[in-house]
């Protein structure tokens, strides 16, 4: 059985191990559910137990050259604190540099043909591709919005 227990938003950053400027943002966002007592408070009401699925979440993270490459990394710490909040149970990370401006990804190509792949996180829709999402895979693509 499932319960929310509520708690204030710094106490559920704390516990998430996150900064509670990312909690807020996160918050105003609607990523983190929760309401503001008259106080000026912050509730969330964050799940009594851990969230567990059985989705294979893979995470894709992109950029478009090498010199961008601690843009990567940041974007897969950013990727993994998302997936966190949201109780998915990430299975795979994958950082691909490769041109947005065509289809060859090679490290994409290969997790979109993965059949246990059940859900796909990405910080933008863009970084699928450019000029459209061309497969047949029934895999459900998650969008961080920040």
């Amino acid at each position: 059985m499932w319960y929310a227990v509520p708690m204030k938003l710094s106490q559920y950053a704390k516990q998430q191990g996150m900064s509670y400027s990312t909690a807020l943002r996160w918050w105003h966002q609607g990523v983190i559910r929760g309401y503001q007592a008259p106080s000026g408070t912050i509730i969330v009401e964050a799940e009594a137990k851990p969230h567990t699925r059985e989705d294979r979440v893979a995470i894709y993270a992109h950029v478009s050259s090498a010199e961008h490459r601690e843009n990567l990394e940041r974007q897969v710490e950013r990727l993994v604190q998302y997936c966190t909040v949201r109780g998915y149970q990430v299975t795979q990370i994958v950082k691909e540099i490769a041109s947005g401006v065509n289809d060859s990804r090679p490290k994409l190509l290969a997790l979109l043909k993965d059949h246990q792949t059940t859900r796909i996180v990405v910080e933008h829709k863009d970084h699928l591709t450019r000029f459209g999402f061309q497969s047949g895979n029934a895999v459900r693509i998650t969008r961080q919005n920040h």
